[in-house]
């Protein structure tokens, strides 16, 4: 092995051990970077990690799942305008990629600032074991290190790349249960029904979700309660390349995704299509329109008190992003 590799498994240990995104304070430790050395429990923790461990990196791979209440299909995010984040982007080896530049405080986004680079990895969701989730990222980061000539070997790579920096959401016109038809990474066709909302109030009554366009759906809720609005998919519309993709999809019309099964063959990178979703993140983030308040039930009164208030001062000082996206 060429280099220096660190691993961190768990950067919050007291929320590890009461199931909670949360520091103790209440506040959320991927928003507190780089943190500082005099500030409240949180932003210490956070200058720690920064100082002893990241600042002094090439590169950085930072692993997530999905929020309470969704579930993602293994997908890298990454700013695509910084090279060596790029480089990794497309290293990692998986067929999609989001550009976006990560909301204010986050590891990667001040990471990629500082000339790191710096992706983040989203699959699976919260509070369960997702091995498909896992086995793309252990597939991930040794085509990483691969492709960087930390270990030898070739890196592995999929025959297309889906490059979007845009999306379209899928919402619930009525309020209710939902039951999902369809899972992250499923691909549908425009007006197909992919969902149905029923009211336990009006027995006998519902109301199909319909597919607002053709494309594949990177996350999905998996909380059956909704009211109008509230967003029950996120979609990549996708309108070229759709027989590249559609040949990559199992029995159920969901895309296999590269490092979930067999590695796939030995390929140049210019053997790769790269398939580009224009557009722009609804609210300024990927994931600004899912609810909030799912990421954190079962927060007492003096965590939700002090959640509020870090969001509250966040708001004042202009911080639009979501506050679930890269937990």
């Amino acid at each position: 092995m060429a280099g220096t590799v660190r691993i961190a498994p768990i950067l919050n240990p007291p929320g590890f051990r009461r199931n909670s995104r949360y520091f103790p304070d209440g506040r959320d430790l991927n928003r507190e970077f780089p943190g500082r050395d005099d500030g409240n429990t949180t932003q210490r923790v956070a200058n720690h990690i920064w100082e002893d461990l990241v600042q002094d990196s090439d590169y950085l791979i930072d692993l997530h799942t999905a929020a309470r209440g969704r579930t993602n299909l293994p997908q890298i995010r990454a700013d695509l305008a910084h090279p060596e984040s790029n480089r990794v982007a497309r290293a990692f080896g998986v067929e999609v990629i989001l550009d976006s530049k990560g909301p204010r405080g986050t590891l990667r986004k001040v990471a990629s600032d500082l000339g790191i680079g710096s992706v983040t990895y989203e699959g699976g969701g919260a509070n369960f074991t997702d091995h498909e989730a896992v086995k793309v990222a252990v597939y991930g980061i040794l085509n990483v290190l691969r492709s960087l000539h930390v270990i030898p070997g070739h890196p592995s790579r999929p025959r297309f790349r889906l490059l979007a920096s845009g999306s379209t959401w899928v919402r619930a016109d009525e309020g209710g249960l939902v039951d999902m038809f369809v899972n992250s990474g499923s691909f549908v066709e425009k007006g197909s029904i992919i969902g149905r909302i029923v009211d336990p109030q009006q027995p006998g009554k519902s109301a199909d979700i319909l597919s607002p366009e053709t494309g594949l759906l990177i996350c999905t809720a998996n909380n059956p309660f909704v009211t109008a609005g509230t967003p029950v998919g996120h979609l990549l519309p996708i309108t070229r390349g759709l027989q590249l993709v559609k040949r990559q999809l199992d029995s159920q019309d969901r895309l296999i995704i590269s490092g979930s099964a067999d590695n796939p063959p030995w390929r140049d990178e210019a053997e790769i299509d790269e398939i580009a979703i224009d557009g722009s993140w609804s609210g300024g983030a990927v994931d600004a329109e899912w609810q909030r308040d799912w990421a954190s039930p079962g927060l007492d009164d003096a965590e939700m008190a002090a959640t509020g208030a870090a969001n509250a001062t966040a708001d004042a000082a202009g911080e639009e992003e979501s506050a679930e996206e890269e937990q």
